[in-house]
């Protein structure tokens, strides 16, 4: 059951909202020392091996944390709340950016990105949050909306770091980011009501899905709509590693110009992902995945160009509807991989989705920083082309599934 019935109207959207400027304000603190942190780490060692090791470390190990724990936060959150989530996940973060602050041995700063992830995922408890306050036609938005958040915060995040670390230490980055959380975190316990959690219905019809009566897997689109996103987020993070070395030695520009398109790719995103939230919302799962393979081959195309261009112009504005298209992506799949489950198990699907992620950016970051030293650069967009081809796969199969396009029958109240 949601509970934007018995939170209504005005009020919703001013939770939204409130949501929003949380998550743009505890995502860009975090984003704050995300650029630096090869910079910092450089200061604190003298071994290549080391320095190499740990500047990989410090970014992949907030990831495997999150991998490794979300579901279980999302279920603690299906159980006492997903409100009491959100707090534990800014307390976290803010407890150990001020240990990142006091403490500069290095094994002791991985150890800590490694807790940071593991005991602060963000993003899942509040799309959990937000979907039970939220009716379910408007989930795509939802999701668009905190996405957007997220990536206004690291674009943010980035500048205002850069512009302390120019008048001060690495060590007023992490303590600023630390308060700049618990600030978030008294916000929240405070301004949030509390939306108890829904219990799970019991089904009388033995003839229901199994998905419906406790099992997320059988019978159930999930997997595959997992699958698909995770695939997009690889593609998407094939050109991470390399981006830089190749828009410079390709187009011979200057570090303004490769920042400006990395920053576009993001703008697009920003300025896209609402519209095409408001395009898909009414739509059912067939039909939004018939016009996702159209987004999936615009996307091939676009890229397609990039690889192909010599001329920076056309690659800028390449980048730019690149980004346009990716607003119609992880949020659109984030809202049909929500209504695959209840709404007493959301806080588990979206833990489930938010390590699928971080696993598929892992792979994609890997994959490409490999490929690239392998294959040569030149190849790059090749290989993001490809696999865009391969995301083709799962979501044909899942038009032309009629058992699983069936939709499933709601539990009372929901």
């Amino acid at each position: 059951m949601s509970h934007a019935g018995v939170i209504q109207g005005s009020r919703v959207r001013i939770l939204i909202y409130l949501l929003f400027a949380i998550q743009l304000v505890s995502m860009g603190a975090m984003e704050m020392s995300g650029p630096f942190w090869p910079v910092h780490l450089r200061g604190l060692t003298t071994s290549e091996s080391v320095f190499s090791f740990a500047s990989i470390a410090v970014y992949v190990g907030p990831m495997l944390g999150i991998i490794l724990t979300s579901a279980f936060w999302g279920r603690i959150g299906d159980r006492y709340g997903h409100k009491l989530m959100m707090i534990r996940a800014l307390a976290g973060l803010s407890l150990t950016q001020l240990g990142l602050a006091l403490f500069t041995d290095i094994w002791v700063i991985l150890i800590l990105r490694f807790l940071q992830g593991a005991f602060a995922g963000y993003i899942a408890p509040a799309q959990a949050y937000g979907v039970s306050i939220e009716v379910p036609s408007r989930r795509a938005r939802l999701f668009a909306i905190l996405q957007i958040s997220t990536n206004v915060g690291s674009l943010l995040g980035a500048v205002v770091g850069g512009l302390i670390l120019d008048y001060a230490t690495f060590f007023w980055i992490n303590i600023i980011a630390s308060a700049l959380c618990a600030v978030c975190t008294v916000i929240a316990a405070v301004t949030l009501p509390d939306v108890p959690p829904v219990k799970k219905a019991v089904v009388a019809d033995k003839t229901a899905p199994a998905s419906r009566s406790g099992s997320l897997w059988q019978g159930s689109p999930l997997l595959s709509l997992l699958g698909v996103m995770g695939i997009l987020l690889l593609a998407r993070m094939l050109p991470q590693t390399s981006f830089s070395l190749y828009v410079s030695s390709v187009f011979e520009v200057s570090n303004s110009v490769v920042g400006l398109c990395y920053g576009l790719l993001a703008l697009g995103f920003i300025l896209s992902a609402t519209a095409w939230s408001r395009y898909f919302e009414h739509r059912g799962q067939q039909d939004t995945l018939q016009r996702m393979t159209y987004v999936v081959i615009g996307c091939i195309a676009l890229t397609a160009v990039a690889g192909a261009t010599r001329n920076p112009v056309v690659f800028v504005i390449a980048y730019f509807f690149w980004g346009v298209l990716l607003g119609a992506t992880t949020p659109v799949l984030m809202a049909l991989i929500s209504k695959t489950a209840d709404s007493s198990q959301q806080g588990h699907v979206l833990g489930i989705a938010q390590g699928t992620a971080q696993f598929a950016s892992i792979a994609g970051i890997s994959a490409g920083g490999l490929l690239s030293q392998v294959y040569g650069l030149q190849y790059t967009y090749l290989f993001v082309c490809l696999a865009y081809v391969v995301a083709l796969i799962p979501i044909v199969a899942l038009r032309y599934w009629p058992a699983v396009m069936q939709p499933s029958p709601a539990p009372p109240g929901d």
